[in-house]
């Protein structure tokens, strides 16, 4: 039988078609056996904590319990749990850390699953790390309530987009993230393609280093959030949890299943995804929008073709040039060619979300000549990005004229305010200077201290 959890050093699978199912080792485990210890229960009592000092016991309790608590308040659901879990600590602060932090074992136990969470202290408790490994617990938890019996050769797996997406989903709405990390993921159109987040693996989560797993934490809980935010979102989001840890497919396949309307295009769900990012980084994609001119500089940097480099094995060994010089396309193979035009067209769909209203049909038509590149239809190119690049400066000539006219009438026509617009604009400044109140206990209590240490002021 294979490995129920994949991915995992230290698993130990139980045989469901023994009448006594015991443990059976797949790999050595380097935790090294318990002793019989205290075990702390948690308030709902499906945590059991052993193992560490009376201390680290009482803090995964609480912590363990918080992360479930958050988890059902995202999805707006009851505490329905049907199978206990168990964490295990194992060694001290300072020890030798070993390969792998947690370990996920799964037993059977006179016919009820058993789930266990080994945990070692070598590098101390951290808190997020943790809590996402008890997500994980509780996304294994709710896949088993509707499995009768371990099927032979299931695997049982959640990937890394979705436990940490689902921490920062929880964290965004418990006001506990932060509105820049999101504001600038979106300036980069996101550190990680859509296509590329969702195929992240355990092994490569592994090896991020701090900014990736930033980066990867900010785009992940995007991703949820504009899951959750569709039609009946919630209610969906909550039946493609219940299969995503034992589903074997491809996990675009059960996301489409669950969220037909969504269709998972690459540029539907791309669109939706950007637009997390925006408004969690205080962009509103109806009203900010950018001017002509900042319009015009950032359509200039995108008009760029990516020609591949003699003997570069990789997208960084690539040249950069404008896209008048779309001629140098033409003795690439048809794959080369798409490659060489994609990043100008991902770029040309994310500046349309705040580029200037009067642009967009420009961005459509340069979308089509890009089209048109790619596929080696290069008939009167010259002559359709002449008319585009014409169009462009006429819209910006328009634009100036308009800036000129304002000032001279301002300067020669309006002596004084009408006062009309007083009310908007001191609304618009005081919603802009608003602080993002927070609720957790370290913000009320650093209030009630900053309060007191100024009442005198």
């Amino acid at each position: 039988m294979k490995p129920l959890f994949a991915g995992l050093s230290w698993v130990l699978i139980a045989a469901a078609v023994q009448a006594q199912p015991r443990a059976v080792p797949v790999q050595e485990a380097v935790l090294a056996p318990l002793a019989e210890d205290v075990t702390v229960t948690s308030r709902t009592k499906q945590f059991r904590v052993s193992g560490g000092n009376q201390f680290g016991r009482g803090l995964c309790v609480i912590m363990a319990e918080d992360a479930k608590r958050e988890l059902l308040q995202l999805l707006e659901q009851v505490d329905d749990w049907k199978i206990p879990i168990s964490v295990v600590l194992h060694g001290e602060p300072g020890d030798k850390a070993p390969t792998t932090t947690f370990v996920t074992r799964l037993r059977v136990v006179e016919g009820v699953y058993r789930l266990q969470l080994d945990m070692h202290l070598a590098e101390g408790l951290k808190v997020m790390a943790f809590k996402r490994a008890v997500t994980e617990m509780l996304l294994y938890e709710r896949a088993l309530r509707s499995l009768p019996q371990l099927e032979e050769n299931m695997l049982l797996s959640v990937p890394p987009w979705l436990s940490v997406g689902l921490r920062e989903a929880s964290a965004w709405r418990n006001q506990q993230s932060d509105r820049r990390l999101y504001a600038a993921m979106f300036s980069k159109d996101g550190a990680f393609k859509v296509e590329d987040l969702l195929a992240v693996n355990r092994a490569e989560f592994a090896k991020f280093d701090e900014a990736s797993l930033v980066a990867f934490r900010v785009c992940a809980g995007a991703m949820v959030m504009a899951f959750l935010e569709q039609a009946e979102g919630r209610l969906a989001f909550r039946e493609f949890l219940n299969e995503a840890a034992s589903f074997e497919g491809e996990m675009a396949l059960l996301l489409r299943r669950h969220f037909p309307d969504l269709n998972l295009s690459p540029n539907s769900l791309a669109k939706w995804w950007a637009l997390q990012l925006a408004n969690r980084g205080g962009l509103n994609l109806l009203t900010d929008v950018m001017s002509i001119t900042d319009t015009e500089r950032e359509l200039a940097e995108t008009l760029y073709l990516h020609l591949p480099i003699q003997g570069a094995e990789n997208a960084a060994g690539r040249e950069r040039v404008g896209i008048d010089q779309w001629s140098r396309l033409k003795d690439l193979e048809p794959k080369q060619r798409l490659a060489a035009v994609k990043p100008a067209q991902a770029a040309l769909v994310h500046l349309s979300y705040r580029c200037f209203p009067s642009y967009r049909p420009l961005l459509v038509e340069y979308q089509k000549q890009l089209v048109r590149l790619g596929r080696g239809d290069e008939v009167a190119m010259a002559a359709a990005l002449g008319e585009l690049t014409r169009a462009r400066e006429i819209m910006a000539a328009k634009s100036q004229r308009g800036r000129d006219y304002l000032d001279w009438f301002e300067i020669t026509r309006a002596r004084e305010t009408s006062g009309v617009f007083d009310d908007y604009l001191r609304l618009k400044k005081e919603l802009g200077m608003r602080e993002n109140d927070r609720e957790d206990a370290v913000s009320l209590y650093l209030e009630r201290m900053d309060k007191l240490f100024n009442r005198n002021r």
